[in-house]
């Protein structure tokens, strides 16, 4: 048996058997019988809950969250290939490294210009071009 195949196998019981153990001593630590109506509430920093949580949340939170996720990763996918640049300078490789991270940062930059024209990154949106005329 290959030694990749042992690692492989003690990895997934380790996982089998961390997984229970954790639950289980979750189940003999946390409290029991909380009955009080004070007890069941979820913690908000010592604020009594007002109103119920199934609120409307207005979709421009979730484009934000979304576009500033998308920016996040595509730059942390950038920055080993920027921190390795030299090494492929020395090596005879920087036109081809430095072609696809102009091509990478391109793209970022083509996805952030369709955001804006979109007007996706304005809070709040004005009346559309296409509104018909009087």
């Amino acid at each position: 048996m290959e030694t990749g195949y042992i690692s492989a196998f003690w990895f997934v019981v380790i996982a089998a058997v961390t997984v229970p153990l954790m639950l289980g001593v979750g189940a003999l630590l946390r409290p029991k019988g909380i009955t009080t109506k004070k007890g069941t509430q979820a913690y908000e920093c010592g604020e009594d809950p007002v109103g119920s949580a199934w609120v409307k949340f207005n979709i421009r939170f979730y484009v934000v969250a979304i576009i500033f996720i998308i920016f996040d990763v595509e730059i942390a996918a950038v920055l080993p290939a920027a921190t390795l640049f030299r090494e492929a300078v020395l090596g005879g490789q920087g036109a081809f490294v430095f072609a696809e991270l102009f091509l990478f940062v391109a793209l970022l930059v083509l996805g952030l210009i369709y955001c804006w024209v979109r007007g996706d990154l304005e809070w709040v949106k004005g009346v559309t071009k296409y509104a018909p005329k009087k």
